[in-house]
């Protein structure tokens, strides 16, 4: 019997010596108070600001407030799982997104999920949300172009590569089409574009990627969307998100376009989510670092030197205002951060002038220094030429038989520099064809032109130039400036196309 004991005992102490389990140490809390989709939980003493909760039914949470007894989570999922009393683990990882070439031409969710049902995102490789952005030592200044293929933001306010470039107006100006054909216009190009959708309707979400596909241009595209009817947490990390797909690029030398629509519902979202959290509220009831809500973000954009790949990110971020109040306090935020402004205007719109660029409001800080020879040298006088117009359109709006010539000429050098600068969506041109066009309005060679036929006849003197002499727009594209010999045959081929679309 005693043997038998012993065995035993012997037994135990072998299988207690070969026992190789691993024992992991899980950071375990309570939910007491759940609602509006935001949780409070006791416990999680170690957890990490941004870091990922498991509340167990596949549903994530994102710790934001780090209290000393609670720690407040905004829950990504589906928040009716969630219960007061479930138990709540951190995962020791904090919030990522997977990146890489696999979710170019894909619809995804601001972690990733697909939503364009053509399977799962092949990609292992991964990013975290949050990255503090590029110190200024290892950027370099703006010097090549993002030719989004409008005559009227090529011209007088060029964007440059690693340039944040806010787009800004009214609802249902334009500003979205401004941003679609930017995108559409870098088809066959070398620059990779990310849409960001913020808390738009699931419907516009969808007519914008038809666009896109009808256009070609979703094979360098990623779309990256949190609609209206997801949570706010989802709809706060989705700029972040995008951002960081852009840098997983950029960090190979790769040059991207990223496009937030918009951040105006992205600020309602996070003072949502702040207010729901508890945070004191300032002004609007937003919260105190609003600010540093979209300047953490845009300052990821940037145009990286050739130590650091040479890569870059170039922001078209997009406000919306109300009433045209410029001087809201998101709007004043978001210009204060960014490099320059579209503005588009409501009035503009309803004449017909689309896209409706104010040009008196609209100004790019650097992209002037990226913008090619040939357009700066054909775009001149036009942003001034414009401005006087506009100032002189009011005075003549009760006749013009008391103005004098000169006045008289400026008015209708105005009337017909705004109508062939009129463009429809989604029909960017490339550059050698607004070289043409832009060339023929600077040089005067349409003022005899009917202001009611000027869009036939930039049509038909496009088609004209590319049919009959293609030689033309190829040395403009190659040179990407207006020599002499240039000039003479452009000027030659535009007096004899005139003759005869006159005749």
């Amino acid at each position: 019997m005693a043997t038998r004991g012993q065995d035993i005992v012997s037994l135990i102490k072998r299988q207690i010596e070969e026992f190789a389990g691993d024992l992991t140490l899980v950071d375990v809390g309570t939910v007491v108070q759940v609602g509006d989709g935001v949780a409070s939980i006791q416990g999680l003493q170690g957890v990490r600001s941004n870091e990922l909760l498991d509340f167990g039914s596949d549903v994530l949470g994102l710790a934001l407030n780090l209290e000393s007894d609670l720690v407040g989570a905004a829950i990504l999922g589906d928040p009716n799982v969630v219960k007061e009393g479930d138990r709540v683990r951190s995962t020791g990882r904090i919030i990522e997104v997977p990146v890489g070439e696999a979710l170019i031409g894909r619809v995804v969710n601001p972690v990733g999920n697909p939503l364009d049902g053509k399977g799962p995102v092949n990609t292992t490789a991964t990013r975290p949300v949050e990255k503090v952005a590029p110190n200024v030592v290892s950027r370099q200044s703006v010097d090549t172009p993002v030719q989004t293929g409008i005559k009227a933001v090529d011209a007088m306010i060029p964007i440059g590569r690693g340039q944040r470039e806010l787009i800004i107006g009214d609802r249902s100006t334009g500003k979205t089409a401004i941003a679609l054909d930017s995108i559409i216009n870098q088809k066959g190009g070398d620059l990779i574009c990310v849409y960001v959708a913020i808390g738009q309707k699931q419907g516009k979400v969808a007519q914008v990627v038809n666009i896109l596909e009808e256009n070609g241009a979703m094979e360098h595209t990623i779309v990256v969307t949190a609609g209206a009817a997801d949570s706010a947490p989802m709809q706060y990390i989705a700029p972040y998100a995008g951002c960081s797909m852009a840098e997983e690029f950029m960090a190979q030398g790769k040059d991207v376009l990223i496009v937030y629509d918009d951040l105006t519902k992205h600020a309602w979202a996070y003072r949502q989510m702040s207010l729901l959290l508890r945070r004191p509220a300032g002004r609007e009831a937003y919260p105190g670092d609003i600010f540093y809500l979209h300047s953490r973000l845009l300052e990821r954009s940037a145009r990286l030197d050739e130590a650091n790949g040479g890569g870059s990110i170039t922001a078209l971020p997009i406000i919306e205002t109300q009433a045209g109040d410029v001087s809201a306090y998101i709007p004043t935020n978001v210009i204060s951060i960014t490099d320059g402004q579209i503005y588009l205007e409501p009035e503009l719109f309803n004449a017909g002038i689309r896209p409706a660029v104010n040009v008196g409001l609209s100004v790019s800080r650097v992209g002037g220094a990226a913008q090619t020879r040939a357009i700066r040298r054909v775009a001149g006088r036009l942003r001034l030429d414009l401005a006087q117009y506009r100032e002189l359109a009011t005075f003549a709006q009760f006749g013009t038989a008391d103005l004098d010539a000169a006045t008289r000429a400026q008015l209708a050098r105005g009337q017909l520099a705004t109508e062939m600068l009129k463009q429809p969506h989604s029909n960017p041109l490339s550059l050698e064809q607004e070289v043409i066009i832009l060339f023929a309005v600077n040089e005067g060679l349409l003022e005899d032109i009917p202001l009611e036929r000027c869009g036939d006849f930039q049509d038909q003197l496009l088609r004209h130039m590319s049919s009959t002499h293609p030689q033309i727009g190829q040395d403009i594209a190659t040179a990407k400036d207006i020599t002499p010999e240039i000039e003479s045959a452009l000027t030659q081929a535009i007096n004899d196309f005139k003759g005869g679309f006159s005749a």
